[in-house]
Parts: structure tokens; C-alpha cells; sequence
């Protein structure tokens, strides 16, 4: 019973979202118009379960590009209307179109010389007549037994909040790169701004080998680097392979003795390898795929010499994965 009610409730919210999806058009072309080309910010501002809406529609807003807060209505009454100025984009939600306390904020608005988005479910409703542009948020019924508990509209609302949040998105040409900007703390933000280089090991803390040292010594060199691993290099420093704790470990436990070889003999040839303007995300990517924990780093592709190394230790501590 419980779980057949609960499929009613998502089935009964999606029905009223692709209905919603077949009758955007012209109207909402036109908010999105109104939005780009106005001079001043975008304020939501709606009561009750609109309002707390609302404030998720100015969030996702304000983080991809498009200035935006949020305004009580009540609060609007009793002195926060100041935060409105002239060229300002109201949007002001209420399914019902006639709460009170919206409505009594609609003549400042126009005072103030703010345009006026309205959503509602109510087309001829109050606050829709009285909008510059109106868009449609109506749903069949609600996804509630009484009919009574705000649960279809309320998703309504909050899918057209986010279709007009990514259309300016689009509009605006906002890239990954600019939601960082937006987004610097949390793994979300390093993942779009953190560099290699940033995180790198460099100079005299890159684990190097020439070819020709024995692995006794190569051995020494990973043990004191601390990362497990060295690089092997060649001429003019130029790195050819690369010897890890695991390909000793592993030709030790097979009984060879490869203490007395050569670098060159034991190396792999061809290590991965990334740039040191790449992202750190994207280091993680190679490792993960190639089921390694370090990346040789190079100022750019025709370079030969390693300028760093990056460990999957570093990306951990730095917090991307």
C-alpha cells in the first residue's frame, strides 16, 4: 500500500512536469529575454513553500552566471523593498497568483522601475495579469491525497527555476571554467580549478635515475623520494621508463636478483604523462584508467624532462577525489 502510494506521488509529479514541458513557448523565451537584457539583478520572491523555492531558483541562478537573491515578501513590506532598484527582474512565484503579501509588493515593483516575471498556476490570477511576463507552473492535481499539501506545483515551480537558470546559462556562454569561479571551496571547486603544477612534487623532490645506475641505488632513490617510484632517464635527462616499489616487489617475491641490474633493464618503457597546466582532476582520470598512482609532469608535449611528479596521494590530500 505504502509503496504503490508512493510511485501515485512521482508518477503524479512527472505527469504534471511534461505537461508543463509541452506548453513552454513564447513566453518563457520572452522571461529569458527580459532577464539578458535588463541592467540590474534577478530578485525571486515568493511566501511559504514558493518562497523556499524561491531561494533554491536565486541559488542555482547566482551560481551559473546570473545575478540573483532572494526576497522575503513579508520582510519586502516592511523594509527590504530597498534592496529592489531600478532595472531590477522580479520573479515573484505563487501558485494561487493572489497571496497577499506578494500582491501588496506588486505596485513598488512598478514604482521602482523592476520588470516582473510572474509564476503561477493560475493564469488569470492577480499577479499574472499584472506581470510583464507570465509563465504557466498549473499542474493536474497535486500529488497529495487531500489535495490539499503544496507537492506537484511546488516541483513544477522548481523545474521552471531551473529550464530559465540553464537557458541563461546557454545565453550567456558560461563554462565550467566560470562555474569554479562561483564554486572555490568543496571538492567541486578544485576539481574545476586546481592545476597539476599546483600539487606537483618539483626539483630536487622528483624522484630521477639515469639508466645506468644500478638498481641498488635505484632502489635507495625510490625509498628516500618517498613516492614510490622513480623515473629513468636518458640522454639530456630525457625520461625513457620508470621503475616502481611494485616491479621490485614483485621480481623479488619470483626469486629474480635484479639487485646487480641495470635501471635500463628493469624500467617500462613509456610512462603516462601530463602537462603541468592540466587540470589535477585529469591527472586522476590517467591514474585511475591505467591503474597507477603517479604521472611524470612536463612543462608541454615536446618537452622531454620531467618538470614534477604528481602522486594519487596528493590529489587525495588536496580533496578532488
Amino acid at each position: 500500500m505504502i509503496l504503490e502510494k508512493a510511485k501515485w506521488v512521482i508518477r503524479t509529479e512527472a505527469e504534471g512536469l511534461l505537461a508543463m514541458a509541452e506548453r513552454i513557448g513564447s513566453d518563457f523565451e520572452a522571461a529569458v529575454d527580459l532577464i539578458l537584457t535588463s541592467k540590474g539583478r534577478v530578485v525571486v520572491s515568493g511566501m511559504g513553500k514558493s518562497g523556499l523555492v524561491g531561494q533554491k531558483i536565486a541559488s542555482t541562478m547566482a551560481s551559473t552566471g546570473t545575478p540573483a537573491f532572494f526576497l522575503h515578501p513579508a520582510e519586502g513590506i516592511h523594509g527590504d523593498l530597498g534592496m529592489i532598484m531600478t532595472g531590477d527582474v522580479v520573479i515573484a512565484i505563487s501558485n494561487s497568483g493572489e497571496t497577499e503579501e506578494v500582491l501588496r509588493i506588486l505596485p513598488v515593483i512598478k514604482r521602482l522601475g523592476a520588470h516582473l516575471i510572474s509564476m503561477s498556476g493560475n493564469p488569470a490570477s492577480t499577479l499574472a495579469r499584472r506581470s510583464d511576463v507570465f509563465l504557466d507552473i498549473s499542474v493536474g492535481e497535486e500529488a497529495c491525497p487531500l489535495g490539499l499539501a503544496p507537492t506537484a506545483s511546488t516541483t513544477a515551480t522548481l523545474a521552471m527555476g531551473d529550464a530559465l537558470a540553464v537557458a541563461l546559462l546557454v545565453k550567456r556562454g558560461f563554462r565550467a571554467e566560470d562555474f569554479a569561479i562561483f564554486h572555490p571551496g568543496g571538492s567541486l571547486g578544485k576539481k574545476l580549478l586546481l592545476q597539476v603544477e599546483d600539487i606537483m612534487h618539483g626539483g630536487e623532490a622528483i624522484p630521477l635515475v639515469s639508466e645506468d645506475v644500478l638498481m641498488k641505488d635505484a632502489l635507495f632513490v625510490i625509498t628516500a623520494k618517498g613516492l614510490g617510484v622513480t623515473g629513468v632517464t636518458g640522454e639530456g635527462g630525457a625520461l625513457r621508463g620508470v621503475i616502481t616499489d611494485g616491479d621490485l616487489r614483485r621480481a623479488l617475491e619470483k626469486g629474480y636478483d635484479i639487485l646487480g641490474k641495470r635501471a635500463a633493464e628493469i624500467m617500462k618503457l613509456n610512462p603516462k604523462r601530463i602537462m603541468r597546466h592540466e587540470l589535477a582532476a585529469a591527472a586522476l582520470q590517467i591514474m585511475e584508467r591505467s591503474s597507477i598512482t603517479s604521472l611524470f609532469v612536463f612543462e608541454n608535449e615536446q618537452a622531454g624532462v620531467p618538470c614534477g611528479i604528481i602522486h594519487l596521494h596528493d590529489i587525495l590530500k588536496a580533496g578532488i577525489a
